[in-house]
């Protein structure tokens, strides 16, 4: 369970980061580039894999 959060929650930043490179121009080549409600979409998406991420990195599996 917890690697799978962590795996989620770095595809969702590297996810989030190109939304956010193309929302400000950065990524030519896309419907998205130059539209600031995608460089919005993309931080909502890094700041939630980071709140993933942390929680797969500080959750405790359970014992059996």
């Amino acid at each position: 369970m917890r690697v799978g959060l962590g795996v989620v929650g770095v595809l969702m930043v590297l996810a989030g980061g190109v939304f956010a490179g193309q929302g400000l121009g950065y990524i030519p080549g896309s419907y998205m580039t130059g539209d600031i409600k995608w460089f919005w979409i993309g931080s909502g998406m890094v700041v939630a894999g980071l709140g993933l991420g942390a929680v797969g990195l500080v959750r405790r599996g359970r014992r059996v």
